[in-house]
């Protein structure tokens, strides 16, 4: 349609009329505005450098014109952190925590009465693995009772299920552990459990 009224009118299109028909480059043609850019970039005439739009997550928005800015301290400075109220959470790379197929709150609740009743009966059997994850907890309640401030009863008295247990092991802790530094238990293999062939052994107090 263009090109037939073109060769059909008496006069012919040239490039100044066409470049008069283009909107101007620094009228804005919606709410979005845009800055042009020089030639050449580079930071020295740049006064005031403003910010292009651009996206606005963990990329750097425009490093090159901010970073002639004032202001401009450290690499952190170009990035837009969103106040949603969430964390980033980084990968646990080296956390050696033993899980045993349970959530935090159940393992911590195992963990727990595992250590209540080995310090009731001195010894218990359960799976390899319970037997070494409460073995640290188990020298940390007999560190405490070593102690033996209101403090470290507290402690104590918030871990262990039975209060009972816990006045029996800072009354006689002192004449049991007092020459022994760490160590206080001790693990034994014994054959697997029937049925699932779970690995077992005994823990007990030394």
């Amino acid at each position: 349609m263009v090109m037939a009224c073109a060769t059909t009118g008496s006069s012919t299109w040239s490039m100044a009329s066409l470049r008069a028909a283009l909107p101007s480059p620094t009228t804005p043609t919606s709410r979005r505005s845009w800055v042009p850019l020089p030639s050449r970039l580079s930071l020295s005439h740049l006064k005031h450098p403003q910010l292009l739009r651009s996206f606005t997550g963990l990329s750097p928005v425009n490093p090159l014109l901010s970073a002639g800015s004032e202001g401009y301290n450290s690499f952190e400075h170009n990035f837009t952190f969103v106040e949603s109220g969430g964390r980033f959470l980084a990968m646990r790379h080296g956390k050696r925590v033993p899980k045993l197929n349970r959530p935090p709150d159940q393992r911590r609740a195992l963990l727990r009465g595992l250590t209540t009743q080995l310090l009731k009966h001195g010894r218990i059997k359960t799976t390899r693995a319970r037997a070494s994850a409460i073995r640290k907890y188990v020298d940390k309640m007999i560190t405490l009772a070593k102690e033996g401030s209101l403090h470290k009863r507290r402690q104590a008295l918030g871990f262990i299920y039975e209060k009972q247990i816990v006045h029996a092991l800072f009354a006689e802790v002192q004449d049991r552990y007092g020459e022994r530094n760490g160590g206080y238990t001790r693990i034994i293999r014994t054959l697997p459990r029937r049925g699932d062939n779970a690995p077992m052994a005994y823990i007990e107090l030394v």
